[in-house]
């Protein structure tokens, strides 16, 4: 697990692959809108998908603004309630 992303708005943690979890079998992204206290995990394709979006969006040199706004593109997708225990 690695905290890859973190602004006032989101934080964004990196999960490596792992053979023991079928969730994890090639890594995955949980992503936390903090305003809103709600998550998504992504495994899979939607997680090569996401990762193909940060490399582009990296490569272009991107503000914290421009980062939340493709983070946000996610907001639709987050209905998990983010919750401590």
């Amino acid at each position: 697990m690695n905290l890859i992303y973190n602004s006032d708005q989101y934080s964004v943690v990196e999960f490596g692959a792992d053979d023991q979890r079928e969730a994890l079998r090639f890594g995955g992204y949980e992503i936390v809108d903090k305003s809103f206290k709600r998550e998504i995990f992504l495994g899979g394709a939607l997680a090569e998908f996401f990762r193909q979006g940060v490399e582009e969006l990296i490569a272009s040199e991107p503000s914290v603004e421009d980062i939340d706004a493709f983070l946000g593109n996610y907001d639709p997708l987050m209905s998990q309630p983010v919750t401590l225990q």
